[in-house]
């Protein structure tokens, strides 16, 4: 090529190459990594727009107005490629005439996140800024998920993109003998407009094919394009049936309120159900909230039903944070009969805290609103306040740890009748405790010779009650609590040659506990349990209402081992020795009595995500009075499974007057690259009977979801009823984000 001419190419293209970005028929575009092929290409570079680059393998001016580019042409602007066979720049006329096949491709951001798109094309006629003008047999990829055909497609105002005698699909489409198939599904459409700045697709005359049979037809449509995050519209419906309510459909309709808030409404109209489930969000500068709830007329009760749940947090000044939860139903059994909790107690709280290193701050009131049939509102502690400080220092002076910490809590319930020992129905319980209470406590460790380590704890604990409507404990009380412990560890390792870890710790405390047992109400240490988390507590009494007193001396040892191939292990054995027994350990916490029951506890991991825990307390006899067992395996989206057992003996003391015996299983399994398996299942073995169980199957590929489930509760009582319920929902993939993963894309045989 002569030197002269190439001097002339790049003033005629300025003009062009600096249009070139406006192309693009949407914000976001696919990477193009393939380099030019030859070095004897010629590549030139607008002076007016230096960013903006043409490589082709000949330019050249045909006349004075006609520039010429040909054979393998690549037009580079920031993010935007343009590939084409030929491209001719007619300056008089403003027109680029483009011949293909042209490629198209641009990567952009929208909403934090990449997204791109690329317009495939035989030819194309634009005007010299590109805005304007006609793509011949377009195809128009959005996102790398939703495909859009067309005979034809123009360009206007370079924000609208109009496709006429379009196909819209997001499936793959394969080949057989040379044919293409007719998608999953597709819709077809007299014309499609995309408006990239909206990101909405508009359909005009639209008809929805499942392959290629027409079983919906749309005057108007309008759907968004998968780089929209939040748009006003329907969402996926989904049926359901009942053996209370009957078949019915649920279709959800999103309102988009602005860019910080939204509404959510579903009408559920069954056969014996007409209901508006609804969901109100919200952001804020420093938090959030999220309100659901819903409305019910059925035959099931004659007055109306309703519930609502709303949350919310907020940061405040100064590392605060303020937190709220609001639970509320008209009627008990409302929130089962419709799926939409299980909770047998709801609670309602609001909650201001803190957490800084070596401080902690939490002040919480919190209402509760029992759904059981044996417990009434009016006499359980149906509010609850409590405030909460500690404190961490390291005093030098002392060395070790200096804890100080203060609490306060408060206990009230609606009834204001008096409970004295002689009353033989609850109904007339309306005591109220308040509860002061405040640690110091100190502890340090050391390292003796050969390994062996000490540790010592001091603490001193001041406990006041208050207590009202209540003649069977004094109306005040108030004592201070000295306690002091040794402990010593005697932790040992060893590597063996083909690279496992043991590491085993043998453990002693001795403890003591001074003070007489208060005379006040058991509010919080109702259900105590014997774990490896307290076996060296100064007190295992789950709250400070209740305090372990006397000489107790505690035994245990931990053995851990971790191998080369990434499995871990540990086993965990220890007791209580006690001077004294406290009779408000129950029996089956596997505390009562001077001895304590021997404390069992395991757990094993590997390393493709199988994991065993179990534990149990074996009394002196060697028979268990409580196990727990649970395996979990997860592995990615390919499986997620669990299954737990507990055993729990008889105790009246705790509210159990049945021995529990219980199987559950959940989990998901992906049994074949497009099909997901999922169950749940609840056995009472005590009772012989299963008391939940469902199942459920999703297909997945690139553009449709299908899910079926099946549930059953065969539990029964004076407000719940056994039910069997069936969902079925279809949803089709590509308008919305987040939707792409590579791994349930179908496959083309040839």
């Amino acid at each position: 090529m002569r030197a002269g001419l190439k001097t002339v190419n790049a003033a005629a293209l300025a003009a062009a190459l600096a249009t070139l970005p406006v192309l693009q028929p949407a914000a976001a575009t696919a990477q193009d990594t393939a380099a030019p092929p030859a070095a004897t290409r010629t590549t030139t570079q607008a002076e007016s727009a230096p960013s903006a680059i043409l490589v082709a393998d000949n330019v050249f001016l045909r006349d004075e107005n006609t520039l010429v580019a040909e054979g393998a042409v690549e037009v580079l602007y920031d993010t935007t490629r343009l590939r084409a066979r030929k491209i001719t720049y007619l300056r008089g006329e403003g027109q680029l005439m483009i011949e293909g096949p042209v490629r198209i491709t641009e990567t952009g951001t929208v909403d934090g996140e990449d997204h791109d798109s690329i317009i495939i094309a035989d030819s194309a006629e634009l005007d010299r800024d590109l805005q304007n003008g006609i793509i011949r047999g377009a195809r128009l990829v959005l996102d790398q998920q939703l495909q859009l055909a067309a005979l034809n497609m123009s360009r206007a105002n370079g924000r609208y993109s109009r496709l006429y005698k379009a196909s819209v699909t997001s499936c793959r489409v394969c080949a057989a003998d040379g044919v293409a198939r007719a998608p999953l599904w597709q819709i077809r459409a007299e014309s499609v407009v995309h408006d990239q700045d909206a990101r909405q697709l508009h359909f005009t005359k639209a008809q929805l094919r499942v392959l290629d049979f027409p079983v919906l037809y749309l005057p108007r449509l309008r759907l968004p394009d998968p780089t929209q995050t939040r748009a006003t519209g329907f969402l996926v419906p989904s049926s359901h049936s009942s053996t209370l309510l009957g078949f019915g459909v649920r279709v959800p309709y999103f309102i988009k309120m602005g860019d910080h808030r939204d509404l959510t409404l579903t009408p559920y109209l069954s056969r014996d159900s007409r209901t508006l489930e609804w969901r109100y969000r919200q952001s804020y500068r420093n938090g959030q909230i999220e309100i659901t709830g819903a409305f019910s007329q059925d035959s099931l009760q004659d007055d109306t039903r309703a519930y609502l749940f709303a949350n919310g947090q907020f940061a405040l000044p100064r590392d605060f944070t303020l937190s709220f939860d609001i639970e509320a139903v008209k009627d008990d059994a409302y929130l089962v009969d419709y799926g939409y909790s299980s909770k047998d107690r709801l609670d309602s709280d609001i909650t201001l805290n803190r957490v800084r290193r070596g401080e902690y701050i939490n002040a919480a009131l919190t209402n509760y609103h029992t759904l059981r049939e044996d417990e009434r509102n009016a006499t359980i502690p149906s509010i609850i306040a409590d405030l909460n400080y500690e404190r961490r220092l390291f005093p030098s002076a002392l060395g070790g740890e200096l804890r100080l910490s203060a609490g306060l809590r408060h206990f009230y319930r609606y009834s204001d009748l008096d409970y004295d020992s002689t009353d033989s129905d609850l109904i007339t319980d309306g005591r109220d405790v308040t509860q002061l209470s405040a640690t110091m406590l100190w502890s340090r460790d050391w390292t003796l010779a050969g390994g062996l380590r000490l540790g010592a704890t001091g603490a001193l604990s001041f406990d006041s009650f208050i207590i009202a409507q209540d003649s069977s404990y004094p109306g005040s009380t108030a004592q201070m609590t000295p306690t002091g412990a040794l402990r010593l560890s005697y932790p040992l390792e060893k590597t063996t040659a083909n690279g496992t870890r043991h590491v085993v710790e043998p453990m002693a405390q001795i403890s003591w506990t001074g003070g007489e047992k208060l005379n006040v109400p058991n509010e919080q240490s109702t259900l105590n349990e014997f774990d490896s988390g307290n076996l060296f507590s100064l007190s295992r009494f789950n709250a400070t209402d209740r305090r372990e007193r006397g000489t107790a001396l505690a035994l245990g040892t931990r053995w851990s081992r971790y191998a080369a191939s990434g499995n871990e292990s540990t086993f965990v054995l220890g007791q209580v020795f006690r001077d004294e027994a406290d009779s408000d350990f129950t029996r089956s916490s596997g505390l009562s009595g001077k001895t304590s029951g021997i404390l069992v506890g395991s757990q094993w991991r590997s390393a493709n995500g199988l994991a065993l825990t179990g534990r149990g307390v074996l009394d002196m006899d060697l028979d268990l009075s409580k196990i727990e067992a649970r395996a979990e395996w997860f592995k990615s989206d390919a499986a997620n499974l669990s299954a737990s057992y507990v055993w729990l003996g008889a105790d009246t003391v705790e509210d159990r007057p049945d021995t529990v015996s219980e199987w559950s299983i959940d989990g998901s399994y992906r049994i074949a690259r497009h099909w997901i398996g999922s169950a749940n299942w609840r056995y009472d073995v005590a009772d012989d009977r299963t008391a939940e169980a469902g199942i459920g199957i999703q297909y997945r590929n690139e553009c449709v979801d299908v899910m079926l489930s099946l549930s059953r509760r065969f539990t029964s009582s004076l407000i719940l009823a056994p039910s069997t319920d069936i969902s079925f929902t279809v949803g089709l993939r590509g308008f919305s984000t987040d939707t792409i993963d590579k791994s349930y894309t179908r496959r083309c045989k040839n």
